[in-house]
Protein backbone atom coordinates (compact mmCIF):
# COMPACT_ATOMS: atom_id res chain seq x y z
CA UNK A 1 0.00 0.00 0.00
CA UNK A 2 0.91 3.90 -0.46
CA UNK A 3 1.65 4.23 3.50
CA UNK A 4 1.82 7.99 3.51
CA UNK A 5 2.81 10.56 6.59
CA UNK A 6 -1.43 12.08 6.47
CA UNK A 7 -1.99 8.55 7.04
CA UNK A 8 0.26 7.89 9.84
CA UNK A 9 -0.68 11.42 11.40
CA UNK A 10 -4.56 10.43 11.01
CA UNK A 11 -4.51 7.62 12.66
CA UNK A 12 -1.97 8.64 15.56
CA UNK A 13 -4.00 11.45 15.76
CA UNK A 14 -7.32 9.61 16.22
CA UNK A 15 -5.92 6.92 18.80
CA UNK A 16 -4.83 9.83 20.70
CA UNK A 17 -8.09 11.77 21.05
CA UNK A 18 -10.31 9.08 20.13
CA UNK A 19 -12.76 11.48 18.63
CA UNK A 20 -13.54 12.15 14.87
CA UNK A 21 -14.11 15.46 15.35
CA UNK A 22 -11.33 16.60 17.06
CA UNK A 23 -8.89 14.56 15.47
CA UNK A 24 -9.71 15.78 12.15
CA UNK A 25 -9.64 19.61 13.27
CA UNK A 26 -6.14 18.81 14.57
CA UNK A 27 -5.15 17.56 11.39
CA UNK A 28 -6.27 20.67 9.60
CA UNK A 29 -8.77 18.62 7.64
CA UNK A 30 -12.60 17.92 7.10
CA UNK A 31 -14.37 15.63 8.93
CA UNK A 32 -15.46 13.20 6.09
CA UNK A 33 -11.89 13.75 4.33
CA UNK A 34 -10.63 12.62 7.67
CA UNK A 35 -12.61 10.17 7.85
CA UNK A 36 -12.15 8.50 4.24
CA UNK A 37 -8.20 8.96 5.41
CA UNK A 38 -8.63 6.78 8.29
CA UNK A 39 -11.08 4.46 6.21
CA UNK A 40 -8.71 4.33 2.69
CA UNK A 41 -6.05 3.00 6.08
CA UNK A 42 -8.27 0.26 6.93
CA UNK A 43 -9.03 -0.85 3.47
CA UNK A 44 -5.31 -1.17 2.80
CA UNK A 45 -4.57 -3.08 6.05
CA UNK A 46 -7.56 -5.78 6.04
CA UNK A 47 -8.97 -5.19 9.14
CA UNK A 48 -10.57 -2.75 11.31
CA UNK A 49 -8.09 -0.49 13.32
CA UNK A 50 -10.83 1.49 15.78
CA UNK A 51 -14.45 0.75 16.71
CA UNK A 52 -17.12 3.38 16.04
CA UNK A 53 -20.28 4.13 18.30
CA UNK A 54 -22.28 7.05 18.17
CA UNK A 55 -19.99 8.16 21.86
CA UNK A 56 -16.73 6.52 21.22
CA UNK A 57 -14.13 5.66 19.41
CA UNK A 58 -11.73 2.54 20.33
CA UNK A 59 -8.38 0.90 18.99
CA UNK A 60 -9.44 -2.22 18.05
CA UNK A 61 -6.69 -5.44 18.95
CA UNK A 62 -5.48 -4.44 15.47
CA UNK A 63 -5.30 -0.70 15.82
CA UNK A 64 -3.54 -1.18 19.36
CA UNK A 65 -0.63 -3.62 17.58
CA UNK A 66 -0.28 -0.84 15.21
CA UNK A 67 -0.20 2.10 17.18
CA UNK A 68 3.64 1.76 18.33
CA UNK A 69 3.96 1.01 15.24
CA UNK A 70 2.72 3.93 13.41
CA UNK A 71 4.01 6.21 16.07
CA UNK A 72 7.72 4.87 15.42
CA UNK A 73 6.94 5.55 11.45
CA UNK A 74 5.75 8.70 11.53
CA UNK A 75 8.76 10.26 13.82
CA UNK A 76 11.32 8.70 11.62
CA UNK A 77 9.52 9.68 8.34
CA UNK A 78 9.23 13.18 10.12
CA UNK A 79 12.81 13.55 11.05
CA UNK A 80 13.62 12.23 7.67
CA UNK A 81 11.98 15.23 5.82
CA UNK A 82 13.31 17.69 8.37
CA UNK A 83 16.86 16.38 8.01
CA UNK A 84 16.32 17.03 4.31
CA UNK A 85 14.75 20.30 4.65
CA UNK A 86 17.72 21.42 6.78
CA UNK A 87 19.89 20.37 4.28
CA UNK A 88 17.92 21.94 1.22
CA UNK A 89 18.15 25.36 3.38
CA UNK A 90 22.03 24.76 4.09
CA UNK A 91 21.09 24.62 8.21
CA UNK A 92 23.17 21.26 8.29
CA UNK A 93 25.37 19.44 6.34
CA UNK A 94 29.29 18.41 5.59
CA UNK A 95 31.87 19.82 2.91
CA UNK A 96 35.04 17.96 2.63
CA UNK A 97 37.79 20.54 1.42
CA UNK A 98 40.94 19.30 -0.14
CA UNK A 99 43.69 21.80 -0.51
CA UNK A 100 47.32 22.85 -0.95
CA UNK A 101 48.75 23.54 1.65
CA UNK A 102 49.67 27.05 1.11
CA UNK A 103 46.30 27.74 0.44
CA UNK A 104 44.75 26.01 3.25
CA UNK A 105 46.89 28.38 5.35
CA UNK A 106 47.23 31.91 3.44
CA UNK A 107 43.72 32.40 1.17
CA UNK A 108 41.18 29.72 2.32
CA UNK A 109 40.95 30.59 6.05
CA UNK A 110 38.85 34.10 5.79
CA UNK A 111 36.45 31.44 4.07
CA UNK A 112 36.22 29.49 6.56
CA UNK A 113 35.61 31.61 8.90
CA UNK A 114 32.65 33.56 7.29
CA UNK A 115 30.90 30.36 6.07
CA UNK A 116 30.83 29.47 9.40
CA UNK A 117 29.43 32.52 10.61
CA UNK A 118 26.86 32.27 8.19
CA UNK A 119 26.07 28.41 7.80
CA UNK A 120 27.46 27.36 11.81
CA UNK A 121 25.45 24.05 11.68
CA UNK A 122 27.73 22.83 8.42
CA UNK A 123 30.51 20.66 9.18
CA UNK A 124 33.79 21.64 7.40
CA UNK A 125 36.58 19.27 6.67
CA UNK A 126 40.06 20.17 5.55
CA UNK A 127 42.77 18.08 4.14
CA UNK A 128 45.60 20.29 3.23
CA UNK A 129 47.62 17.94 0.68
CA UNK A 130 49.68 18.33 -2.41
CA UNK A 131 48.05 18.62 -5.84
CA UNK A 132 48.51 15.43 -6.59
CA UNK A 133 46.53 14.16 -3.86
CA UNK A 134 44.46 16.66 -3.92
CA UNK A 135 43.02 14.80 -7.42
CA UNK A 136 43.35 11.39 -6.22
CA UNK A 137 40.69 12.53 -3.13
CA UNK A 138 38.36 13.95 -5.62
CA UNK A 139 38.16 11.47 -7.75
CA UNK A 140 37.83 8.76 -4.92
CA UNK A 141 34.63 10.65 -3.63
CA UNK A 142 36.91 12.03 -0.08
CA UNK A 143 36.16 15.39 -1.24
CA UNK A 144 33.63 17.54 -2.66
CA UNK A 145 35.87 19.68 -3.92
CA UNK A 146 39.83 20.52 -4.80
CA UNK A 147 41.54 23.61 -4.42
CA UNK A 148 45.09 23.51 -6.42
CA UNK A 149 46.68 24.45 -9.39
CA UNK A 150 45.58 22.90 -12.95
CA UNK A 151 47.41 20.00 -13.42
CA UNK A 152 45.60 18.52 -16.34
CA UNK A 153 42.84 17.09 -14.53
CA UNK A 154 41.40 15.08 -16.67
CA UNK A 155 37.93 14.35 -18.77
CA UNK A 156 36.26 13.34 -15.43
CA UNK A 157 37.15 16.35 -13.57
CA UNK A 158 36.19 20.21 -14.19
CA UNK A 159 38.34 22.93 -13.13
CA UNK A 160 37.59 26.49 -12.43
CA UNK A 161 40.44 29.39 -12.06
CA UNK A 162 39.76 31.65 -9.24
CA UNK A 163 42.92 33.29 -8.36
CA UNK A 164 46.32 33.99 -10.30
CA UNK A 165 49.28 33.73 -8.38
CA UNK A 166 52.66 35.95 -8.79
CA UNK A 167 56.19 34.88 -7.22
CA UNK A 168 58.97 36.50 -5.12
CA UNK A 169 62.44 35.83 -4.76
CA UNK A 170 63.01 35.62 -0.97
CA UNK A 171 66.77 36.08 0.37
CA UNK A 172 68.69 37.76 3.10
CA UNK A 173 68.70 41.30 3.66
CA UNK A 174 72.60 41.20 3.57
CA UNK A 175 72.18 39.13 -0.38
CA UNK A 176 73.99 40.97 -3.76
CA UNK A 177 70.31 41.11 -5.12
CA UNK A 178 68.28 42.05 -1.93
CA UNK A 179 68.17 45.99 -2.40
CA UNK A 180 66.64 45.67 -6.04
CA UNK A 181 62.85 46.52 -6.28
CA UNK A 182 62.16 44.15 -8.84
CA UNK A 183 63.75 40.76 -10.95
CA UNK A 184 63.33 38.84 -13.67
CA UNK A 185 64.19 35.01 -14.64
CA UNK A 186 67.86 35.84 -15.94
CA UNK A 187 68.60 37.62 -12.84
CA UNK A 188 68.13 34.77 -10.30
CA UNK A 189 69.46 31.86 -13.00
CA UNK A 190 72.98 31.40 -11.45
CA UNK A 191 71.54 31.71 -7.41
CA UNK A 192 71.84 28.32 -5.72
CA UNK A 193 67.92 27.77 -4.86
CA UNK A 194 66.11 25.79 -2.15
CA UNK A 195 63.70 24.08 -3.90
CA UNK A 196 60.78 22.25 -3.10
CA UNK A 197 59.74 18.37 -3.93
CA UNK A 198 59.01 17.51 -7.04
CA UNK A 199 55.28 16.77 -6.41
CA UNK A 200 54.79 20.22 -5.50
CA UNK A 201 53.07 22.27 -7.82
CA UNK A 202 55.54 25.34 -7.19
CA UNK A 203 58.16 23.24 -7.85
CA UNK A 204 56.41 22.28 -11.24
CA UNK A 205 55.97 25.93 -11.51
CA UNK A 206 59.07 27.22 -11.51
CA UNK A 207 60.64 24.33 -13.45
CA UNK A 208 58.05 25.74 -15.99
CA UNK A 209 59.52 28.86 -16.18
CA UNK A 210 63.08 28.08 -16.47
CA UNK A 211 63.00 25.24 -18.93
CA UNK A 212 64.98 24.19 -20.26
CA UNK A 213 67.58 25.79 -18.12
CA UNK A 214 67.43 25.56 -13.84
CA UNK A 215 69.06 27.41 -10.93
CA UNK A 216 71.38 25.33 -9.34
CA UNK A 217 69.67 23.26 -6.54
CA UNK A 218 71.30 23.88 -2.69
CA UNK A 219 68.42 21.60 -0.95
CA UNK A 220 65.49 20.09 -2.00
CA UNK A 221 62.98 19.97 0.87
CA UNK A 222 59.27 19.51 1.53
CA UNK A 223 58.00 22.05 4.03
CA UNK A 224 58.48 25.63 3.59
CA UNK A 225 59.35 26.53 7.21
CA UNK A 226 62.82 24.41 6.01
CA UNK A 227 63.41 26.78 3.70
CA UNK A 228 62.61 30.01 5.30
CA UNK A 229 65.15 28.41 8.27
CA UNK A 230 68.03 27.65 5.59
CA UNK A 231 67.95 30.53 3.74
CA UNK A 232 68.10 32.80 7.29
CA UNK A 233 70.99 30.65 8.06
CA UNK A 234 72.73 31.89 4.63
CA UNK A 235 72.26 28.99 2.70
CA UNK A 236 70.37 29.78 -0.47
CA UNK A 237 67.36 31.83 -1.92
CA UNK A 238 63.81 30.57 -3.15
CA UNK A 239 60.82 31.16 -5.24
CA UNK A 240 57.74 31.28 -4.00
CA UNK A 241 54.05 32.40 -4.61
CA UNK A 242 52.47 35.32 -3.32
CA UNK A 243 50.12 33.29 -0.97
CA UNK A 244 52.98 31.66 1.03
CA UNK A 245 55.52 34.49 1.09
CA UNK A 246 53.39 35.38 5.15
CA UNK A 247 55.51 32.27 5.90
CA UNK A 248 58.90 33.45 5.75
CA UNK A 249 58.13 35.97 8.34
CA UNK A 250 61.70 35.85 9.27
CA UNK A 251 64.07 38.57 10.73
CA UNK A 252 66.54 39.34 8.16
CA UNK A 253 64.52 37.92 5.03
CA UNK A 254 63.54 40.39 2.06
CA UNK A 255 61.27 38.82 -0.71
CA UNK A 256 61.86 40.29 -4.07
CA UNK A 257 58.63 40.72 -6.72
CA UNK A 258 60.22 38.76 -10.11
CA UNK A 259 58.85 38.17 -13.36
CA UNK A 260 58.72 34.89 -15.03
CA UNK A 261 58.59 33.77 -18.70
CA UNK A 262 55.00 32.42 -17.93
CA UNK A 263 51.20 33.05 -17.12
CA UNK A 264 50.62 33.49 -13.24
CA UNK A 265 50.27 30.85 -11.18
CA UNK A 266 46.82 29.49 -11.06
CA UNK A 267 44.58 28.38 -7.78
CA UNK A 268 41.70 26.46 -9.11
CA UNK A 269 38.53 25.10 -8.20
CA UNK A 270 38.54 21.19 -9.35
CA UNK A 271 35.02 19.16 -8.97
CA UNK A 272 33.93 16.04 -10.54
CA UNK A 273 32.13 16.32 -13.84
CA UNK A 274 28.42 16.11 -13.68
CA UNK A 275 28.16 16.67 -9.47
CA UNK A 276 25.58 19.22 -8.55
CA UNK A 277 27.12 18.85 -4.87
CA UNK A 278 24.32 19.06 -1.92
CA UNK A 279 23.46 22.07 -0.76
CA UNK A 280 26.02 22.70 1.76
CA UNK A 281 28.30 22.68 -1.08
CA UNK A 282 26.73 24.37 -3.28
CA UNK A 283 26.60 27.41 -0.29
CA UNK A 284 30.37 27.20 -0.02
CA UNK A 285 31.15 27.62 -3.35
CA UNK A 286 29.00 30.91 -3.87
CA UNK A 287 31.34 32.08 -0.90
CA UNK A 288 34.17 30.58 -1.92
CA UNK A 289 33.63 32.72 -5.07
CA UNK A 290 32.89 35.86 -3.96
CA UNK A 291 35.79 36.41 -1.37
CA UNK A 292 38.33 35.18 -3.66
CA UNK A 293 37.11 37.52 -6.50
CA UNK A 294 37.43 40.31 -4.06
CA UNK A 295 40.96 38.70 -3.34
CA UNK A 296 41.86 38.72 -6.83
CA UNK A 297 40.33 42.24 -7.54
CA UNK A 298 42.79 43.40 -4.44
CA UNK A 299 45.64 41.46 -5.61
CA UNK A 300 45.21 43.31 -9.14
CA UNK A 301 44.77 46.88 -7.81
CA UNK A 302 47.79 45.98 -5.54
CA UNK A 303 50.35 45.01 -8.47
CA UNK A 304 49.36 47.97 -10.26
CA UNK A 305 51.20 50.36 -7.55
CA UNK A 306 54.95 50.37 -7.11
CA UNK A 307 56.26 47.30 -5.68
CA UNK A 308 57.36 46.44 -2.09
CA UNK A 309 59.60 44.11 -0.80
CA UNK A 310 57.75 44.32 2.99
CA UNK A 311 57.00 40.56 3.75
CA UNK A 312 52.91 40.39 4.64
CA UNK A 313 51.10 39.37 7.54
CA UNK A 314 49.54 36.44 7.55
CA UNK A 315 45.90 36.31 6.96
CA UNK A 316 45.22 33.72 9.84
CA UNK A 317 46.30 31.14 12.28
CA UNK A 318 49.73 29.41 11.74
CA UNK A 319 49.77 25.99 10.33
CA UNK A 320 51.46 23.05 9.02
CA UNK A 321 54.35 25.06 6.24
CA UNK A 322 54.23 22.05 3.42
CA UNK A 323 55.30 23.29 0.20
CA UNK A 324 52.24 22.57 -2.43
Amino acid sequence: MNLSIRHLRAFTTLAAVRSFTRAAEQCHLSQPAFSALIQNLEDHAGVRLFNRSTRNVELTAEGALFEAVAARLLNDMTHAFDELNDHANRRRGRVTIAALPTVAAGALPPVLTAFRERHPGIEIVLKDVTADTCLEILRNNQADLALSAPISPGRDLVSEPLLSDTFHFVCRDDHPLAARQELVARDVLDQPMIKFARTSSIRQHIEAAFYPSSPPTEFEVYNLVTAAGLISSGIGTTLVPTLALFQFQMPGLVAIPIRLPISDRRICLIRRRNDAGSAAVTAFVELLRERWSDLAQGRTTRRQRATTRALPAAPGQRQRRQAS
